[in-house]
């Protein structure tokens, strides 16, 4: 089996790309093919038709695509490619339904207009344009041959989001790496985790002050629980608008009081990864949904951290946003109410004062782990590709 793989690729600096990556290599090793055809092509129509034009379609069996993450290329290129090769067997992984895409390329006349004036002038004509947005995604979706989520709640939400028929959008959960098993650090002292990129909208915040809040509601755990801020850094999301994010909850952190109970591991090396998550006991992700993202729609993905700790056989405390909470429903750790910090609060004091949660945690997640090695998730694509190829009916 020959395929086309529409994804951002390292070094690109985010989720997808680092999924994507580990997709492809898991698939070469079971055989198949995977040629890249859009690398290097920025993510204009101009761009994308150039580089269709350039490669040999005929020359593969399947085109997938990594769709989500604000990205618009390979949403494009599938657009295109319906259009030029209406035979051609099309599937994608939708990283962030309910929705394939959050905006359109170009804003129509007018509202073209409001993106030079200011905020939220600009954002509101992207609200006012959303129906042509839906129209082209629902077109897309259609025109697809297989739609896969990494979540059942994330398939749900996009078929009816999408007007798909029953059974056109697979579930294929977020693989993970083959990861050693590694026992629990000594439970003197508990080591909370944050993993991730760091940026605005990860709710870094609410978990800093829930961390303030337990040591005042309990001074004797001062000491004896530590959070660690680990992740990825990129100039475009620490440095924006707002300032130096890095900055500001830095100065937070010296609000608060933290600074004796808190470390940083800023830009994590990959090979540094497993390692650092199995030297702690939990991972913590107190994420928020975005607000303004909610007037289109709602974000019902999953998160790679999460997948992360799965393979490490580390539990999680997580908000409710996104599909967290299907993630975290098997006994691999507990969810709260985004944004509520005294929730958050609560979660970590009865983690530090029920050391058992963490040892049960870790069981149930090493368990996961085990059932989304990448060869076997790989092996649940192929023969998804195959029944595309085929013209197979959905559910077969």
């Amino acid at each position: 089996m020959r395929i086309a793989l529409l994804a951002p690729l390292p070094p690109e600096k985010n989720g997808i790309a680092d999924y994507a990556n580990h997709f492809k290599t898991a698939l070469e090793q079971l055989g198949v093919t995977v040629a890249t055809p859009l690398s290097g092509a920025q993510g204009s129509t101009q761009a994308i038709q150039q580089a269709i034009a350039a490669f040999n379609w005929q020359s593969v069996d399947l085109v997938h695509a990594e769709l989500g993450g604000g990205r618009l290329g390979e949403f494009l290129a599938l657009r295109e490619l319906r259009k030029a090769h209406p035979t051609l067997a099309l599937t994608a992984t939708v990283h962030d339904p309910e929705r394939i895409v959050w905006r359109r390329e170009r804003l129509p006349f007018p509202l073209n207009l409001l993106e030079r004036l200011p905020s939220p002038l600009p954002q509101a004509a992207v609200v006012l344009a959303d129906p042509l947005t839906l129209r082209e995604e629902r077109q897309v979706a259609r025109g697809l041959t297989r739609l896969i989520t990494l979540t059942r709640l994330g398939a749900d939400c996009l078929t009816q989001r999408m007007q798909l028929p029953p059974g056109k959008v697979a579930v294929i959960n977020h693989a993970n790496l083959a990861i050693p098993t590694a026992p629990l650090p000594a439970l003197d002292t508990l080591h909370l985790l944050y993993f991730g990129f760091i940026y605005r909208g990860k709710g870094i915040e609410d978990l800093l002050q829930a961390l303030a809040d337990m040591f005042k509601q309990a001074p004797e755990l001062r000491g004896r629980v530590r959070l660690t801020l680990a992740g990825g850094t990129a100039a475009e999301m620490a440095f924006g608008a707002g300032g130096n994010y890095l900055e500001q909850l830095n100065s937070q952190i010296a609000a608060l009081g933290l600074t004796d109970t808190l470390d940083w591991r800023l830009n994590l090396p990959a090979a540094e990864i497993a390692q650092t998550i199995q030297a702690h006991h939990v991972m913590v992700l107190p994420y928020r949904e975005s607000k303004k993202l909610g007037l289109l729609g709602r974000q019902r993905g999953t998160s790679g951290a999460l997948s992360w700790a799965a393979a490490c056989g580390r539990g999680a405390i997580t908000s409710d946003a996104r599909a967290f909470a299907e993630e975290v429903a098997s006994g691999n750790g507990a969810i709260y109410p985004q944004g509520d910090v005294a929730a958050l609060t609560a979660q970590l004091l009865r983690l530090a004062r029920t050391p058992s949660l963490v040892r049960d945690w870790a069981e149930r997640a090493g368990e996961i782990g085990r059932e989304r090695l990448w060869p076997l998730t790989a092996q649940r694509f192929k023969q998804l590709f195959e029944q595309a190829i085929a013209g197979a009916p959905y559910g077969t």
